[in-house]
């Protein structure tokens, strides 16, 4: 097992360039199951979370083929319907291939994802949605058995929180029903364009109506294509936070500032200098930051992948920052490993107080999930002497190399062996 090991106290200076959304290529994977034919993926990132989709991929009978940044998944061999528990257990998001797998041939076997290290994150909103489009679902022995005997038909589904797994789910299955499906309180995440857009690419008729509002009218005849993926908006927030948090000053390239304007208000709050120059922005940090309030919503509010980040951030800012996470409640596995670094932070149920510090001191500590891994990597990044983060294995399921980005940056970061 791995460690990160980091030298605090560099600013970081340069240029970063962001790679593609994890979490626009893991549903965007799952839907080659709609079609039979070869598909063809560009800026891919090179991510733990993909192989094992690409491993999924391949179970259920397809061909994948990595070239750099670049995918090719031939579906023409797919016969397979079950997603088993051995997979799915090691990534939550193994469960959007519920929705491609139901509409393309009728059924469906997907292993029940449980919890995780900060909570259960249940399903039951895929499952409303694909009951809605008139599939017949069982729950035994710890999957999801779903069958759609007279074909699934387009519906109205109203969620009853804009869920992004469930609205990526039901965007799928209703690409191959009759008719139209109309998606009410859907996910507005700039990965669900994205997925729209591939979807759409492929021969289905899919148009956002208005804010929330998803239109879906499907096809018998999808087909297979090509597509490049967006730029990973909370790598690109990690990042932002990094060099502010160290006092740097630097430019992230390759990302979409217009997906990323709650995080960089919040940034120019705190005493950040923000400039935009079209798919780059530059982050620029003198002296203490002032302490914000922060609370996650969904998009286009402060995201919950970068409260943990934050938090890291207002660590050593002046004054205290009240950060409150609404969409995980037990998000907060972070906190005591932050502590350990000397931070002042004060946790009740989903509502943390942090107290900025003079200076963050560097300790071993011991990553939960991926973003409370990046969170210790930034304080470490800030704090007096050395800081060993340890299980990092879950960091590379989301940040494609990131000693060696944050090494051309400045930082004094390695990897060893635990």
């Amino acid at each position: 097992m791995d460690k990160i090991v980091v030298v605090g106290g560099n600013a970081l200076k340069g240029r970063v360039t962001i790679s593609g959304a994890k979490n626009a290529t893991l549903p965007i994977m799952a839907a080659t199951l709609l079609a039979k034919g070869k598909f063809k993926f560009h800026n891919v990132p090179n991510l733990q979370d993909v192989r094992t989709m690409a491993r999924l991929l391949q179970m259920l009978g397809a061909k994948v083929e990595h070239s750099g940044s670049d995918v090719d998944i031939d579906t023409t061999t797919v016969e397979s319907w079950e997603a088993p528990y051995e997979l799915v257990k090691t990534m939550r998001a193994s469960v959007c291939v519920l929705g491609p797998l139901l509409g393309k041939q009728g059924r469906a076997r997907v292993s029940l994802p449980g919890g995780c290290a900060w909570g259960p994150r249940p399903v039951d909103l895929h499952l409303k949605g694909m009951a809605a489009l008139g599939a017949d679902i069982k729950l035994e022995h710890g999957y999801i058995e779903a069958t759609a005997p007279r074909g699934l038909k387009g519906k109205r589904v109203y969620l009853d929180k804009p869920s992004v797994g469930a609205t990526e789910n039901i965007m799928m299955a209703a690409s191959s029903a009759e008719g139209e499906t109309v998606i009410e309180n859907a996910a507005r995440e700039p990965e669900i364009t994205a997925l729209a857009e591939l979807l759409t690419g492929m021969g289905a008729q899919v148009v956002e109506k208005s804010a929330g509002v998803i239109s879906i009218v499907g096809s018998k005849s999808l087909q297979a294509t090509e597509a490049s993926m967006i730029p990973d908006r909370i790598e690109a927030g990690t990042y932002m936070m990094a060099v502010a948090a160290s006092r740097g000053n630097a430019w992230i390239d390759n990302c979409n500032p217009d997906n990323l304007s709650a995080v960089l208000n919040k940034l120019v709050e705190a005493g950040v200098e923000v400039n935009v120059e079209g798919k780059s922005v530059q982050i620029r940090m003198e002296g203490k930051p002032e302490a914000v309030d922060v609370t996650t919503a969904p998009y286009p509010g402060f995201p919950t992948d970068l409260q943990a980040q934050m938090m890291a951030f207002m660590c050593e800012a002046d004054g205290a920052s009240v950060i409150t996470d609404t969409i995980y409640h037990d998000r907060f596995t972070h906190v005591p490993e932050l502590r350990r670094l000397g931070a002042d932070i004060e946790l009740d149920a989903n509502v943390a107080v942090v107290r900025g510090v003079e200076r963050l001191q560097g300790a071993k500590v011991m990553a939960t999930d991926l973003r409370a891994s990046a969170a210790l990597v930034i304080g470490g990044l800030v704090a007096e002497n050395t800081t060993e983060v340890s299980r990092v294995y879950h960091l590379d399921r989301g940040y494609e190399l990131l000693e060696e980005k944050l090494r051309g940056l400045g930082a004094d970061i390695s990897r060893e062996k635990e």
